[in-house]
């Protein structure tokens, strides 16, 4: 079924969603989602400074099986974009939650208010399960 963290927020779309000291948010592409696309090849991230909208594309994600989607769980300013993923994609297989993360993003709205709308680590463990 894949590792689901409880601390972290998650989105229909396999994306989590982590809080940071800084009051910005790290994100990537849960362990369910890695373990689905099989060896990861090469990752596509939008630049930092670019403003993202949550649910719109912000990049792909290629596999040797296929090439996927990468959609915005929140709104705001990218700060900082994992640039080792450029080199070394395989970061994501291997750790998705900690070295293979994607993005982080000082969002537009109040953190709480939109950390509500996504699901918390119960509802993405049912949402994946219901999945298989």
């Amino acid at each position: 079924m894949g590792e689901v963290k409880q601390q972290l927020w998650y989105t229909d779309e396999h994306e989590w969603v982590q809080r940071t000291e800084n009051g910005t948010v790290r994100i990537g592409i849960t362990d369910f989602a890695q373990h689905q696309l099989g060896d990861i090849v090469f990752v596509e991230l939008p630049e930092a400074g670019a403003t993202i909208e949550q649910g719109a594309e912000i990049g792909t994600i290629e596999s040797v099986k296929t090439v996927s989607d990468l959609f915005a769980p929140v709104t705001g300013t990218i700060l900082k974009v994992n640039e080792t993923l450029e080199s070394t994609p395989e970061l994501v297989n291997e750790s998705p939650y900690e070295k293979g993360w994607m993005i982080e993003v000082e969002m537009d709205k109040d953190v709480e208010e939109a950390l509500g709308k996504l699901l918390s680590a119960d509802q993405y463990e049912q949402l994946i399960s219901d999945e298989q």
